[in-house]
């Protein structure tokens, strides 16, 4: 299933991350799962929360600078290789991923992957 992520690059500064919640609870967007990933000098937040347009929002109100990013939603069985089947499935039609993520809050009671591809139309029909 596509979804929309927001994106944020921020300072890897004390506060920084905090001022970044602040924003979206001050605006009452839930953050239903993220990541971040670090450098020296910035990390980037992918997360995916309750409503994209209104984070986008009320973070560039605050001086942050958010992208909204479709990615899929990859519903995967709690069963050692599942995740393994997808990727086998995404290699062999030459699709590659290019970044993903659990999601701590699924849709149902199964595991789901958050995945970025580059060719996102592509890999929504093989993995649908």
């Amino acid at each position: 299933m596509r979804i929309n992520q927001v994106s944020v690059f921020l300072g890897n500064t004390p506060g920084r991350l905090e001022s970044m919640c602040k924003s979206l609870a001050d605006a009452g967007v839930n953050m239903e799962t993220l990541t971040i990933t670090e450098s020296a000098d910035h990390g980037i937040v992918r997360m995916i929360v309750s409503d994209p347009d209104k984070a986008v929002e009320a973070l560039s109100a605050q001086g942050f600078t958010p992208k909204k990013v479709e990615v899929l939603a990859v519903e995967v069985d709690d069963t050692p290789g599942a995740l393994l089947a997808v990727l086998q499935k995404t290699r062999q039609a030459g699709v590659n991923v290019e970044y993903m993520y659990d999601m701590t809050k699924p849709f149902s009671s199964r595991p789901v992957m958050i995945m970025s591809f580059k060719d996102i139309d592509a890999a929504e029909k093989i993995l649908q």
